[in-house]
């Protein structure tokens, strides 16, 4: 079983949405969480609809801080990978076991202001590209685990999708 933490700045869409994929497409292989560097506290009410539409579990999806995960107690991370920018340029925690990173900076969902169907489409075009780079990381991690291909394969995973 690998954990993967998934990092953003808010932890409110972003890095929730990665947490609630990675536990449905790895199940069994990889757990998935999230965190933020300045979590609000709250997960966002649009990605809490989308995944209920989408028929995932949301009662235990909540905004909480990074530092929960560098702590002695916090489960052995295998991966982390941050989805927004600030996160990325803002990450300096040593994380025990040295886990492989990655930066998958995507748009921030929950900053687009428009009608609630242009607010639902952000979020639903958030998820689609998720999906689709956390399966490719699910199953590439499942054919050929070792170090430095991972972390090839991680870096190229947007770029081969044209993101």
């Amino acid at each position: 079983m690998y954990n993967i933490l998934f990092l953003c700045t808010g932890n409110s869409a972003r890095s929730i949405l990665a947490e609630a994929i990675v536990n449905r497409v790895g199940v069994g292989r990889f757990r998935g969480f999230s965190a933020g560097s300045c979590p609000q506290g709250r997960v966002n009410p649009n990605a809490i609809t989308l995944l209920k539409g989408l028929n995932y579990p949301t009662d235990n999806l909540k905004s909480k801080d990074w530092s929960e995960f560098a702590k002695p107690d916090a489960p052995d991370l295998d991966f982390i990978i941050t989805v927004c920018d600030h996160a990325a340029n803002a990450m300096c925690t040593i994380w025990p076991g040295k886990p492989i990173s990655a930066h998958w900076g995507l748009p921030d969902p929950a900053s687009v202001e428009g009608t609630p169907t242009e607010i639902a489409a952000a979020f639903a075009e958030t998820y689609r590209i998720l999906n689709d780079r956390i399966e490719i990381l699910v199953n590439f991690a499942l054919r050929s685990f070792n170090k430095p291909s991972l972390l090839a394969q991680l870096g190229e995973i947007a770029a081969d999708r044209g993101e």
